[in-house]
């Protein structure tokens, strides 16, 4: 019983964590595109040879500070959800999550050698892969049971609705 409570509140959970993931390996190309874009790529050189001197203590400063200055940002997405301006608060805070996460993604591609060097966050490091992976086993067949409602009902009642959003989609255009 109780588990069949909890399965949504699970689903939920692992649907959020594979989105924070999902974010992760797509803004990291993007980053690295944004590298190539400005003359970052010196600059990640630069760090990384900065970093190869660091202890692995250190390299776990240099892996969180630069995180730190996105927080005032996320504060002004909260005073502004509170104020009601609800447009300016989301766009304030998806900024703040897609750079907190993408700086997170250059910083640690280059500190993740140092990092994992210290055992608890190689611990952390491979729990987070398992809690991925288990997510990934969550959301997979609810994903394929969507897909297969959805591919069943593409020739049916689906097509017909779009048809019909499309028709006052038209005649709305045309009022105006």
């Amino acid at each position: 019983m109780l588990r069949r409570v909890l399965q949504p509140l699970w689903v939920l959970l692992a649907l959020i964590f594979l989105i924070e993931a999902w974010l992760w390996d797509h803004l990291e190309p993007v980053v690295a595109r944004v590298v190539a874009w400005i003359p970052l790529r010196a600059f990640k050189a630069w760090l990384a040879e900065r970093v190869d001197a660091l202890s692995p203590a250190m390299t776990l400063v240099v892996f969180i500070v630069p995180v730190i200055p996105l927080f005032p940002l996320k504060l002004v997405g909260l005073w502004l959800l509170a104020h009601e301006y609800w447009v300016s608060a989301v766009v304030i805070l998806v900024l703040a999550k897609f750079l907190g996460v993408g700086v997170a993604a250059f910083i640690f591609d280059v500190t993740r050698p140092k990092l994992l060097q210290m055992a608890w966050f190689d611990k952390l490091y491979q729990w987070v892969m398992t809690i991925r992976a288990r997510a990934r086993a969550i959301v997979d067949p609810v994903k394929a049971r969507i897909k297969a409602m959805m591919g069943a009902a593409r020739g049916g009642w689906s097509s017909r609705l779009l048809r019909m959003v499309q028709h006052y989609r038209k005649r709305v255009r045309e009022a105006r």
